[in-house]
């Protein structure tokens, strides 16, 4: 973790800081660090842990969007921190031996030409030095990085040492001042209170390598990049014998002691060197060192170390984030690897970034931007371990146990904090083109077998807040439609389930299918295989429902299963719905449907051919009617739909929603204000109320007899949809020569059995119901859709086929139609 800071930026963060507000940094720093720590140790420890470092840890954790965008971002926050160390390098070694300003001929020493484009040379030779190790392996790599901290902890000692063995010096700088250079005097005073107190208080002043005057945010920014090293183990996760062991133990004990070592040498500067020295002479460790190469050497040393690890760690997570190919064909070649597993081409391909980085010139150009990126990447970290810990998976038992949600969160405020202290515009930058790749990648990218934290937050919440949603709290006020579909073949129902899906209003919706076999007849479960398929016609439509699959001997008994267990504790269906009974033979509407037309899409789907007209059918006209009387049992409403193949997608510029809430089936008792009523008269409302029929024309059709008061009947229908807030046209239909046919004809044998008639309209007449159905169809040719009364079945189930069919005469060649049957009040005048 040494790095530039160590050695070259040190006395510009105490010089400029001074040592209460350096302190204070280091606390912050280190705060935030601790945090993203624990976090990273408990990732890490919590299962295999593959290439990729925080890239994998946080795509694993968090899905593909979130661990794409931020591998990114922690791609380029490497490719720039490996650019701002080589850059810090080259600083170092022209202030050795780099000509000063306004001479030709350097003296001693100083032989290297000062400009521009000489050092973007010396940083491009650097970084090829970099490459070059790099290329060989990680092996080379780990052994020159224990080689260059044996060096660097013996540099360290020498620079203890001279603090208290070096006595009192004049050290005269040179520094740059437009085309020439000025002389400065800084002191080494040796251990005096005087100079400890004159570097207590801040003096923030010109950077003299910059030109800009410098402020809290700016050195926290540069100082901050010391502290960035944390990664580094977890980098190269894949390259590690045992990462879960030695991740946790290699970081920790990194931050303790870098930790410590700074304090102790911002501590051990202010009671040395004078102002002066510290904010003009980023080298003056080098001056005041018993033998001044010593210092050369560190930095050195450590800088090229830093800048290794960043470029290092760049290409693994470049080449973890090939691997997942997230990004198609992009980073395809960055795949490639050696026979010895180091992936070559991605060292390179960082390589060439940072080289492009290197164009930005001085160290603190940049120093911020990396700043913000890895405070950004820790800051995800925090979420994907903060995310795991409230998902309260059985599988995340971490072997690292010293943390909390609260110090996840702690760090991530700690991280969002900083950013923006440091500097506004590039935190709120790199935060939009994060949130830019989330994006892409949510839409873009390829499911993942990684699996998804929001799936397992949300089932945390929704498990928590079914516990809360009581049935015994339950109020009409916040009714609202829980609908069943029952779904026999999706090919011919592609027009009713998205009609469906617009009738729900924020309800729950539930596509229920029932198979017609015996599992102990067969070998394995057969409905593991189409849930696929339903889950993806679910995709396709767009409709917001889910999949309830069953295997019974019959479809009545299917029907009771589903209307007994779909739905969970409060949330459970209460109205269901079925497709006519009728002799039409059914359409595929999957293939005519535009997701599906283009063939592919459609043979991914296991769903069987419609049935033919006159095959054979699932059940029979006493079973359909059966389950509505189950239905209704269970106290569930009751919607038929017939025709749904007819309506028309895209739907007319000006759709009418008809409404029949008179019971046209029991002519003698035309209430319009029964419990079935205001059921349908609501389910119209809900229709109307949704975004795609928003549009559409209401119309209520008042059944009237010429000598009845019919104003009075309008005034109180129309008061009572003021009372429901229900906004309709009301049409008046006089039906006289309709009634008159109701009891011209009396039919067997229900003009023998009275008690039938309660539930069921026994002595309708053919002739009746014809007369009906063109009376609605005068009133309106084609409207979009029509809703009218279902009747109650009887309760003879000897009657079943004869109720069936009088609907069937009522609805012929209607279009569109629903019949509603409500069996609870779902309306509300209340507030």
């Amino acid at each position: 973790m040494f790095s530039v800071v160590l050695f070259l930026r040190l006395g510009f963060v105490v010089g400029q800081a001074g040592l209460y507000q350096a302190l204070a940094m280091f606390v912050v720093a280190y705060f935030i660090i601790g945090m993203t720590v624990l976090s990273v140790c408990a990732i890490s420890t919590n299962g295999a842990l593959d290439a990729g470092g925080a890239y994998y840890m946080i795509s694993r954790a968090l899905g593909p969007e979130f661990g794409g965008s931020m591998g990114i971002m922690f791609f380029l926050a490497n490719v720039c921190g490996s650019a701002l160390y080589v850059l810090g390098l080259v600083e170092a070694i022209v202030d050795i031996y780099g000509i000063p300003p306004g001479q030709s001929v350097g003296t001693g020493s100083q032989v290297l030409p000062r400009s521009y484009w000489y050092e973007l040379l010396y940083g491009t030779f650097v970084l090829l030095l970099c490459l070059l190790v790099c290329l060989v392996g990680a092996s080379i790599y780990a052994k020159a990085t224990f080689l260059i901290f044996l060096v660097v902890m013996g540099v360290l000692g020498t620079v203890l040492v001279s603090f208290f063995a070096v006595g009192p010096t004049v050290v005269r700088l040179l520094r740059p001042q437009g085309n020439t250079s000025i002389s400065l005097i800084g002191s080494f005073t040796g251990f005096r209170l005087a100079t400890l107190r004159g570097n207590l208080a801040a003096s923030y002043s010109v950077d003299y390598t910059t030109g800009r005057t410098m402020s809290f945010s700016t050195v926290f920014a540069v100082m901050f990049n010391g502290c960035t090293g944390i990664m580094a183990g977890a980098n190269m996760s894949g390259d590690l014998k045992r990462p879960s062991y030695s991740i946790p133990r290699g970081t920790i004990t990194a931050v303790l002691f870098t930790y410590v070592v700074y304090n102790l040498l911002a501590f051990l500067l202010c009671c040395t060197c004078d102002r002066n020295l510290l904010q003009n002479d980023y080298g003056f460790l080098r001056d005041i060192n018993l033998w001044p190469p010593f210092v050369s050497i560190g930095v050195y040393c450590s800088t090229l170390s830093a800048a290794m690890s960043n470029l290092i760690g760049a290409s693994r997570v470049l080449y973890a984030l090939a691997k997942d190919d997230l990004f198609g064909r992009a980073l395809a070649p960055a795949k490639k690897t050696s026979r010895s597993g180091n992936p070559w081409v991605a060292v390179v391909m960082s390589w060439a970034l940072v080289q492009l980085v290197l164009f930005s010139g001085k160290l603190n150009t940049i120093a911020a931007i990396v700043t913000i990126s890895f405070l950004l990447v820790y800051a995800t970290v925090d979420l994907a371990c903060l995310a795991l810990e409230w998902a309260s998976a059985p599988n995340f038992r971490p072997t690292f146990r010293y943390f909390t949600w609260h110090t996840c969160v702690l760090g991530i405020l700690g991280c969002g904090i900083m950013m923006f202290l440091i500097s506004p515009i590039y935190a709120s930058g790199s935060m939009a083109f994060m949130l830019v790749l989330l994006l892409a990648l949510h839409y873009l990218s390829p499911s993942s077998s990684w699996g998804y934290i929001s799936q397992a937050l949300i089932f945390h919440q929704v498990r928590k807040y079914l516990l809360m949603l009581d049935v015994r709290k339950e109020h009409v006020k916040f009714w609202r439609p829980q609908m069943l579909l029952m779904v026999q073949n999706p090919r011919s129902c592609v027009q009713l389930i998205r009609f469906v899906n617009d009738l729900k209003k924020s309800g729950l919706y539930v596509l229920g299918h029932v198979e017609l076999q015996e599992l102990d007849s067969l070998p394995s479960d057969p409905l593991q295989a189409q849930t696929e398929s339903w889950l993806r016609l679910v995709d396709k439509l767009n409709v917001k429902a889910f999949v309830n699959l069953t295997l019974a001997d019959s479809v009545r008994h299917g029907a009771q299963q589903l209307l007994f267990i779909s739905g969970l504790g409060g949330m459970r269906p209460n109205t269901v719905v079925l497709g006519f009974y009728d002799g039409a033979a059914p359409q595929d509407g999957l293939a005519q449907y535009s997701p599906f037309s283009g063939g592919r899409e459609e043979a991914q789907l296991s769903f069987p051919p419609v049935r033919e007209a006159s095959g054979p059918r699932p059940l029979s006209p006493q079973e359909y009617v059966a389950i509505v009387a189950d239905a209704v049992k269970m106290l569930r409403n009751v919607l038929l739909a017939r025709a749904f193949e007819q309506l028309e997608q895209p739907r007319p510029a000006a759709p009418c929603i008809d409404v029949w809430p008179v019971n046209l089936l029991r002519p003698d008792s035309a209430r319009y204000a029964d419990t079935c009523s205001l059921f349908l008269l609501q389910m119209a409302c809900v229709l109307h109320m949704a975004r795609a029929w928003r549009r559409a024309t209401l119309r209520l059709f008042l059944c009237v007899e010429s000598g009845a008061r019919t104003r009075g009947q309008e005034d109180k229908l129309r008061q009572l949809l003021k009372e429901l807030r229900i906004r309709a046209a009301i049409h008046l239909v006089p039906w006289d020569s309709v009634v008159a046919l109701h009891w011209q004809k009396q039919q067997e044998p229900w003009a023998a059995a009275p008690d039938a008639a309660v539930n069921f309209p026994a002595c309708v007449s053919e002739e009746y119901l014809h007369a009906a159905n063109r009376l609605i169809l005068e009133q309106s040719s084609a409207p979009t859709i029509r809703f009218l009364y279902l009747p109650r079945p009887p309760a003879d189930t000897a009657l079943y086929p004869a109720y069936l069919h009088q609907l069937d005469l009522l609805t012929r060649d209607l279009g569109p139609t629903v019949l509603v049957h409500g069996v609870s009040a779902v309306t509300s005048t209340e507030l």
